[in-house]
This record gives structure tokens, sequence and C-alpha cells, in this order.
């Protein structure tokens, strides 16, 4: 009866085994099935926490109504970003009350198991960015200030940057001088620490004292094209808040173009005010892009260009002398953004696409505070260009991934045209006698009208985002309203248990 019993014993566990080894097979070889992920893979981390104490340094207002979820990210190669991807279900549990002023202990009830959500590899992948030279003009604590949104899609790349740095721009009027240089030391010293952070940064002084910003700006380009390398293809001129959303996507966009014409790549203001007063160019915080072969031409009209031109502005200098030389004219490129619109950018962040690039996020905003995208991007680290992207849960919330969450109590979600973006910024100027009436449509349209943040849609913004235990947690926010609680909603995004700790993102240094 004994050995009958353990040869029983040891079968069933053989034919475990072999379930759970076929399931994981089939997983693997056809990635879209979700459904064979075995549900143990999903769970090992319990949905209801005990403690929430990790609140605390956020100084809100108790009581909060809180609602958590865990998703668990299911990269795929089959799988395309959406506009808009639907789930049926919703997002959360219901908020629950939670009290942390005296104890951050809590016991939370009707937490979900968490959500497998498909997204594709695509932005995962390698890339190799080797061809391209970035170029700053800027201060030294200025770049010191941006090393962290730098750190966010420059290293690992093999792209070069190179800056030139100043101490500030405040010199007597009557001086020769244009500018306070940097401190040599101050600038190896920071240089050291950028490349020891996997910043591939080469920090000069400006090629003259007598420049003023604009020809230091342009003076990038002689400085990018005497260090260029034999695989130099393209070199981008940038400023120090310019941001990369992907550079899977910027390297697959450039080879569109081939490098040993001429081409000059870049976009367009979104305010198309800006474009009729300074022309059809590339608006320098979007970042331009200049062909291996028209970088040859510009460096060689170098020093007709800098002595020719008398405008303030950098990029409108490069524009100068490229028309002045060449018969090139821009490639706009929509998804590269300088961003001259103002307060409330929800509009753009919202809409479902993934810009290319990104400008002026330090400040501005409904609260000033800017949109601080190096933290804002950290769940791209899981789960690669998901970030921005929209998914749909039951009929009334929006996941903006990264940005913010809302519902819509007046119809839900069906009765927004969400191809449109939410024109949510101010008004920009009008340009009398154009058809461009809201001023945007070259660049932003179609549009539709925005909506009210009390009675036509529920707004929680990103309050935080941050790498635990090699997950990431993201904080919704909403400041209470009518006498309500403040709200807090709860995002923490993991790779499936089986990806290993080699995918896991890393905490940000600085």
């Amino acid at each position: 009866m004994l050995l009958r019993a353990a040869v029983t014993a040891l079968v069933c566990l053989l034919s475990l085994t072999s379930v759970i080894f076929v399931a994981r097979l089939y997983r693997r070889d056809n990635a879209s099935s979700s459904e064979w992920i075995p549900s143990f893979s999903a769970k090992q981390v319990e949905p209801c926490p005990d403690s929430l104490d990790w609140l605390l340094p956020f100084d809100l207002t108790y009581p909060i109504k809180y609602a958590r979820r865990e998703i668990i990210v299911n990269l795929t190669a089959d799988v395309e970003r959406l506009s808009v991807t639907e789930r049926d279900g919703p997002l959360f549990p219901d908020f629950q009350s939670v009290d942390l002023a005296n104890n951050a202990q809590v016991q939370l009830k009707g937490c979900k198991d968490p959500l497998i959500l498909d997204v594709p590899e695509h932005g995962k992948r390698p890339v190799d960015a080797s061809h391209i030279i970035f170029g700053i003009s800027t201060t030294l604590a200025r770049l010191d200030e941006s090393t962290p949104s730098l750190l966010r899609w420059l290293p690992n790349t093999n792209a070069k940057l190179f800056v030139i740095a100043i101490k500030d721009d405040e010199v007597p009027d009557d001086s020769k001088d244009r500018y306070h240089p940097a401190d040599s030391k101050e600038m190896s010293d920071l240089q050291s620490r950028m490349r020891n952070l996997g910043l591939d940064v080469t920090i000069v002084h400006p090629l003259s004292k007598r420049h003023w910003f604009s020809q230091r700006y342009f003076s990038l380009v002689r400085v990018m094209y005497e260090h260029r390398q034999p695989a130099t293809e393209w070199i981008s001129l940038i400023d120090d808040d310019t941001f990369f959303l992907s550079m899977p996507s910027l390297v697959e966009r450039l080879s569109e173009f081939d490098p040993h014409e001429q081409y000059y790549v870049g976009a367009l203001s979104e305010d198309w005010w800006s474009v009729t007063r300074y022309g059809l160019m590339g608006f320098g915080g979007a970042g331009v892009f200049v062909s291996i072969a028209l970088a040859e031409i510009v460096n060689s009209k170098y020093k007709d260009c800098q002595e020719r031109s008398h405008t303030s502005a950098g990029d409108i200098r490069l524009r100068e002398c490229i028309t002045w030389h060449t018969s090139t004219k821009l490639t706009n490129i929509i998804d590269l953004h300088q961003i001259d619109i103002h307060n409330d950018l929800s509009g753009i962040y919202e809409s479902g696409r993934l810009p290319l690039s990104l400008h002026h996020w330090k400040g501005g905003g409904p609260d000033g505070k800017g949109y601080p995208l190096h933290t804002m991007h950290l769940v791209a680290d899981i789960c690669g260009d998901c970030f921005l992207q929209r998914w749909q849960f039951g009929s009334d919330m929006l996941l903006v991934n990264g940005f913010s969450i809302a519902t819509y109590p007046k119809g839900g979600v069906k009765q927004l045209d969400l191809e449109k973006m939410e024109e949510t910024w101010d008004h920009p100027s009008v340009v009398e006698g154009s058809v461009n009436t809201n001023g945007v449509d070259h660049s932003l349209g179609p549009t539709r009208p925005k909506l009210d943040l009390q009675t036509e849609k529920i707004q929680y913004r990103l309050l935080d985002s941050a790498v635990v235990d090699g997950a990431v947690r993201q904080v919704y926010f909403r400041k209470a309203t009518n006498g309500d609680q403040d709200s807090v909603l709860e995002l923490l995004w993991r790779h499936q248990p089986d990806h290993g700790p080699e995918h896991e993102p890393k905490p940000q240094k600085h």
C-alpha cells in the first residue's frame, strides 16, 4: 500500500510539472494569448498590502480616498500601440477611506488581482545611435540640473553629446566679453560625473569670448562636425530641456532619410503666430537634425554665417545659413515638439500619440511646477514605448500611462472623439486674416473643446513615480473639491516574473 501511494504521488507530480511546462511553452510561442500565463505568476505580490508607509513623505491631508492595482506587463511582438486600447471591467476596486495620520498600517478590502497588459516590445529593443552627435549650448549649472533627464534617453545608445558651457550671460554692457566663462575644473568634474553615469559627454568652452548665445548655439555645428567619426551621419542641435521619449523610434524615423544627401530635419512651432513671425524653420527646442552632407556645407560657410547674421536666436541663425548657401528646405516632422503653447498641456500629453521629443517641460503647467519627464518616463523601463499610451477601462475611465487617469461622468468615454486633441492650453496669439483660427491646426489638429474639470472630466494627475523592488510605482492624485477627501490612485508596474532581474529598472542616479 505504501509503495502504491508513493508511485501514485510521483505520477501526479510529473503530470502537474508537464502541464505547467506545456502552458509556459505555449505562452512563449503564442505570446498574445495572455490567459495561458499561469495565475500564480501574476500573484506573487499580495494585492492588499498591510502598510502604506511610503505615502507618508507626500504630506497629504488625511483621511484620503485610496485604491491600487498591480499591472503585469507582457511584452509582445505582434501587438501594436493603438490610439486607445479597450479593456473590459474596471481598473481599480472601489475607493477606501485611509487615515495614516497616526498609523501607516491599513486593512484594505476588495483588492483586485494583478492585471496583465500586452504591450509592444518594440520600444524595449536595444538601439544603436552611434551615427548621431548631439549638441547643447547652456550654462554649467543648467547642464548639471539636466543630467537626470539626459539619463532617461542618452545612455546605452552609443550617441555622443557635446556641450558648449558658460557660467552665465550677465556681463556689463561695456564689456568686450559676452559671458562669464565656466570654471575649467568644474567643467571637468561635471564631465567626469556624467561619464560615470553612462553619458558619453564632452564639455567645452565657447569658440570665442565675443560670441553671444545665438553664435554659441550656431558654433555647435563646427564643434560637432570637427568631432565627427566615420560612422557619423547626423548632427543634432538641442536645448538642455529637450527630451526624447523613444530613441528606437527616433533612430527609425531618421533612417527614412539619406544622410549623404542634404537634409534639414526638425519641426515648426505648434504656435502659428511664431511660424508666421520666424519662418519655416526647425525650432531648436524640438531638436534639429542636420545630415552630414549638409553639415559639411554649413561648416565650410561657418565664418560667413557668423559674421553675416544679426539674429539673437540660434535656430534662426542656422536656418539663415542653410538658406543663404543651399536650396535645402525644412523637412518637418510633427512628432518633434517645440511646445510654444502654455499653461495646461494635458491635451498634448493625453492625446495617445507618442511624441519623438518634448520641450519646455521644466516649467509651466496649471500649477507652475512643470512636467517632470524624468520621473514620468520611468515606466518606460518596464514597458518601453507604453509611456503616454492610453487604455480605456469600462465605459468611463481612461489611463494615460505616466500622466493621468480620468473619468468622464457625463456620457463616459464614448462621447469623446479621442482622435482629436483636447484644447486644454491657453489660446495662442491670433494671426490676423489666417484660416488657422485656433493657431495650432497645422501642428496639433484636429482638436476638440476643453472639458470642465469639475463636471465633465475628473482628472487624477501623476504626483510621483519611483522604482520600488524592480517595479515602477506611480501615484496619481486629485485634490479634494466641495468638501470631499483627497484621492490617491496607485499603480505598480512589473515585468512578468520569468523575465528575471536583467529586465528590472534601476533607480535613477544623479
